[in-house]
């Protein structure tokens, strides 16, 4: 497993234009609903076999960008599941060992605003960049998230790696799940096809891109 790697990074107008144009894309569409439950895991991915050999206990193949989310939940105390955790790997496809990826969970809403995310690139030094990140706006910085008051919970233990030589990123990350919100989440994924600058450059909006949004309960 690659180490965690932290990098501040500037606000991005076109990543930000991107979001906004897909939240308006998702709320005349009324499809974001067809993304929500492919949740049963696959032979495919559960049989998949990570760089440091980790096992997860669950794995879902996510209905859009080819993605992958594997996942070890650990219930908390009491009927609000407190202290609930999630460890997880995110597969996505990367562009030729480039490009971006990003997942996360929106314990507010079911888009891209407020969603706490965890992003992974190829940095400037070409080394990965693997950091968690508010999307608190239409027009998010994509900068690391300071401190876990600024997200509201903590995430931690964040990495990335490239996989399948290059041909596949994989970010990792324990989230420390809001308290009293059970075991079911909206969740969020993307990914982008370049990085300018050691910015995050838009995706796509359309097809895909302005569908990978859903719901998944990390107890199943």
């Amino acid at each position: 497993m690659a180490p965690s790697a932290r990098h501040a990074a500037a606000a991005s107008m076109p990543l930000s234009l991107i979001f906004f144009l897909a939240a308006i894309a998702l709320n005349f569409s009324g499809l974001s609903s067809t993304a929500s439950n492919a949740q049963a895991t696959s032979s495919s991915c559960a049989s998949h076999t990570f760089s440091s050999n980790q096992v997860y206990a669950a794995c879902a193949a996510l209905p859009r960008l080819g993605t992958t989310l594997h996942y070890n939940y650990t219930a908390g105390a009491g009927a609000g599941h407190n202290n609930s955790t999630v460890s997880v790997a995110f597969r996505a496809p990367s562009s030729s060992g480039g490009g971006w990826v990003a997942w996360g969970i929106n314990p507010e809403g079911t888009g891209m605003v407020g969603a706490r995310a965890v992003v992974a690139f190829r940095g400037p030094d070409g080394g990965v960049v693997a950091y968690p990140t508010l999307l608190d706006s239409y027009a998010p910085s994509m900068a690391p998230a300071a401190a876990e008051d600024e997200m509201g919970f903590l995430i931690s233990d964040v990495a990335a790696e490239y996989a399948e030589g290059g041909k596949e990123m994989v970010v990792y990350a324990t989230v420390a799940l809001p308290a009293g919100k059970g075991s079911e989440f909206n969740h969020v994924w993307q990914r982008g096809s370049s990085v300018v600058k050691g910015v995050p450059a838009a995706h796509p909006t359309a097809g895909d891109n302005i569908l990978s949004t859903g719901t998944i309960d990390f107890s199943k």
